[in-house]
């Protein structure tokens, strides 16, 4: 029990230490010639997101045809007809969850944007 009290205590003075260095580092004004990107933090995640949403959705397309090539060579194994079908469903999800990932972010995007076009 000590040694649990010892370690939650060491971890929150830790985080109260660095904290403040971790905000103050926001406000620090960038040197002249470090050729830093000049992007806000929403607009590197949306990126990352976005790149993400379509891995995924590629990722779910090459899933589909590897499931369209395992249908077609079950050659009537009950088996494998069953593994593919499983196989198509996950893949169609997958595609689907990146494409309602998409529309969600765009429209998060558009709304704390203040953009007026979706």
């Amino acid at each position: 029990m000590i040694k649990k009290i010892r370690y939650i205590s060491a971890l929150a003075s830790t985080a109260v230490l660095t904290l403040p260095a971790l905000v103050a580092a926001q406000f620090t004004p960038t040197p002249a010639g470090a050729n830093l990107p000049g992007g806000s933090i929403m607009n590197i995640i949306a990126n990352i997101m976005t790149w993400l949403l379509g891995l995924v959705g590629f990722i779910g397309v090459i899933g589909f045809a590897i499931a369209g090539i395992l249908y077609l060579t079950a050659a009537g194994d009950e088996d494998r007809i069953s593994q593919a079908k499983r196989a198509m469903s996950y893949s169609i999800i997958g595609v689907i969850v990146a494409i309602v990932g998409v529309v969600i972010l765009k429209a998060a995007q558009s709304m704390l944007g203040a953009q007026g076009q979706f």
